[in-house]
């Protein structure tokens, strides 16, 4: 079946609509920033790059390290933009667009997730980098899709816990890809359950003139515990990232740098110098796997 134009939006130069990519200017490998300034940041490392393209907060530079393509891509902030970003990528691979139809054959794409996020527990060192073996979303895009409920009985003991309210977004639990997070576990990545909310502020329980509804939120999930497991950070996009890749068949990983200790109230002195040292520890992870 062919998809409708207001389906599947393309550019009038064969362009998905908002990353405004074709299909041969991206990797199977991809590297996701929130910071379209940090897609730089990124490729400037490379040896050669291929295709540099720009639209809205979208940045996509392409190219190769070491012999090995990478694309990375810049999302934005927040969980209504990776539902962009996935969606797009996903199509960009397996969606024929001359023909608008989806393709027989499903083509994986490794997805690494670089970014930056603060801790929830005081063991836990500013500048220090860690790796997401599962996204608890308080975001609800999962709830959007058709799925198959994801790790209910962990998203079920966070909501008990954490004392949600009824308006509040139901959680969901997804877990990262196990292969591919294997290519970044070492001594230095610190691994860990990561938060996903809606907002920087009253989501995460940060008062500046307005007051939070869940004010006691990090107290509660500083103190949760299911089958000897913690809550260990907060940020906006990594549930999402897992749920759409789960959800469309690709692999994905989330790393964190740790600007901020929430428990401590902590904030890193030289934030930039951390987020570059993650991104050379994951390019090099990358080209050595």
């Amino acid at each position: 079946m062919s998809l409708e134009a207001s389906e599947l939006i393309l550019n009038d130069d064969g362009s998905i609509y908002h990353l405004n990519l074709q299909p041969h200017q991206l990797a199977h490998t991809i590297i996701t920033v929130g910071d379209p300034d940090r897609v730089g940041e990124v490729s400037k490392h490379f040896d050669t790059i291929e295709h540099r393209v720009g639209k809205r907060e979208f940045h996509t530079h392409t190219g190769t390290l070491k012999g090995k393509r990478i694309s990375v891509v810049s999302t934005g902030i927040g969980t209504d933009n990776i539902d962009i970003v996935f969606n797009e990528l996903d199509a960009l691979v397996n969606i024929d667009f001359k023909t608008r139809t989806i393709k027989s054959q499903l083509t994986q794409l490794d997805i690494i997730r670089v970014g930056t996020s603060g801790a929830v527990q005081s063991h836990i060192p500013v500048d220090s980098f860690l790796l997401s073996q599962r996204g608890i979303g308080f975001d609800s895009l999962f709830h959007w899709y058709e799925n198959d409920g994801g790790d209910s009985a962990f998203a079920k003991a966070v909501a008990e816990q954490l004392h949600l309210s009824e308006q509040a977004a139901r959680p969901y639990t997804i877990s990262c890809d196990k292969k591919l997070a294997d290519i970044f576990k070492s001594d230095e990545v610190l691994i860990g359950n990561t938060i996903t909310n809606v907002g920087f502020y009253g989501p995460q329980s940060r008062q500046l003139r307005l007051k939070p509804a869940h004010h006691q939120l990090n107290a509660s999930i500083e103190s949760f515990e299911y089958e000897g497991e913690k809550l260990t950070n907060l940020e906006m996009e990594t549930a999402g990232i897992y749920a759409m890749a789960s959800l469309l068949g690709h692999r994905a990983v989330s790393l964190n740098a740790i600007l901020a200790n929430r428990a401590t109230g902590e904030f890193s002195k030289n934030p930039k110098s951390i987020v570059d040292e993650l991104i050379t520890f994951t390019l090099q992870q990358i080209v050595d796997n």
